[in-house]
């Protein structure tokens, strides 16, 4: 189950985001991952929504350990636009507030996305989809232009199991205008704001399953037919949510990386985290194995030159997307419920210093 399939109304994108949790103490002051990764001449961030802005001691964890963020929910359209076509920014305002008084640049997430789309779009014609298209990429990107410095322009574009040419994946956008939403959407952004680096995001990778096999190959092809047709496209965003079940494939990962750098991009892991819940034991070897498989990860990306970004999708357990499928159990992410280190975080600790000097930083 894909970590989105939870997202399906507004009830439930409001219990993700907007429910407070009980207080957390502050967290131990333990060295910074964004200062590590950047003597590996690498970009470290993570994900945040609300919470961050409502709970001071997950902001400062934030604070220590980000060197960028990508926001959660509250820019997609679905959320920005669930009661009706007007927008509403006020969660995306605080969102950006929040990392302008930090000094930290922002990844928005997402404009264009197959799924997650309201009642009253689906109900819109072609024409008018198209419309809402161009419109809704102008309004957001024109908005936030020179406050968010890249963005997730099309999220997820492959779906083999709707049976389209290509293994695209359906739904508003796609029955609109086909694949050629995808190459709409890049230049529309582009317009909106040319300063901003743009990126196509992507899921399923990681493993060399009849489905990842089939994305690897959709996303190879689509991204040098978008750079060969002189589209503005920056990097090739890796989602990386790996299951703890052993069938994460370094060889195959890191090929696909060095296929995407041939088209002259560059690769970002945007969601790193790792489901403990499909690995084997109790909490303590979850741990163990979890801590294992982002050394291996990192391990993979780093090596190629064109990673530049490595962004955890949220910090710490507690604020887990994971949460909504296994319950407070879940332990994908470097610090615990507790905003306390984990394995996890001594292995991404481990990699960045192996890797340390490799490169500068990139802004």
């Amino acid at each position: 189950m894909h970590r989105r399939d939870v997202l399906t109304s507004a009830a439930a994108l409001a219990a993700a985001t907007l429910l407070p949790r009980s207080a957390t103490a502050a967290a131990p002051a333990v060295p910074s991952l964004g200062e590590l990764a950047a003597r590996a001449g690498i970009v470290f961030g993570c994900s945040f929504d609300v919470e961050a802005v409502a709970e001071k001691p997950y902001a400062d964890l934030i604070r220590r350990h980000a060197r960028t963020l990508t926001t959660d929910n509250s820019l997609k359209f679905g959320a920005l636009r669930w009661r009706g076509p007007e927008a509403d920014f006020y969660h995306a305002d605080r969102l950006i507030d929040f990392a302008s008084d930090l000094g930290l640049p922002v990844r928005g997430h997402n404009l264009i996305w197959g799924d997650f789309n309201p009642e009253w779009l689906l109900k819109e014609s072609q024409a008018r989809r198209i419309y809402w298209l161009d419109r809704h990429i102008d309004e957001v990107v024109g908005r936030y232009a020179g406050r968010i410095t890249a963005w997730d322009v099309v999220n997820e574009p492959f779906w083999p199991d709707h049976g389209h040419p290509g293994g695209f994946r359906g739904g508003p956008w796609y029955d609109a205008l086909g694949p050629g939403y995808i190459d709409r959407a890049f230049r529309r952004a582009a317009a909106a704001d040319p300063s901003a680096r743009l990126v196509l995001n992507e899921a399923f990778t990681e493993s060399p399953s009849p489905l990842g096999l089939k994305v690897r190959a959709g996303l190879v092809k689509l991204t040098a037919d978008l750079k060969s047709k002189g589209v503005k496209l920056d990097a090739v965003g890796l989602e990386s949510h790996i299951a703890g079940d052993g069938s994460f494939d370094p060889p195959g990962f890191g090929k696909l990386i060095a296929d995407l750098a041939a088209s002259d991009v560059d690769v970002y892991l945007t969601e790193l985290d790792v489901d403990d819940h499909t690995a084997p034991g109790d909490a303590a070897a979850r741990d163990r194995r979890v801590a294992e498989i982002y050394r291996s990860v990192l391990d993979t990306a780093l090596a190629h030159p064109r990673v530049t970004t490595v962004v955890c999708w949220q910090l710490a357990d507690r604020y887990s997307h994971y949460r909504d499928l296994y319950g407070a159990g879940a332990r994908p992410l470097p610090f615990d419920r507790d905003l306390r280190p984990k394995p996890a975080y001594e292995a991404m600790v481990a990699a960045f210093k192996a890797h340390a000097g490799r490169r500068g930083a990139t802004p």
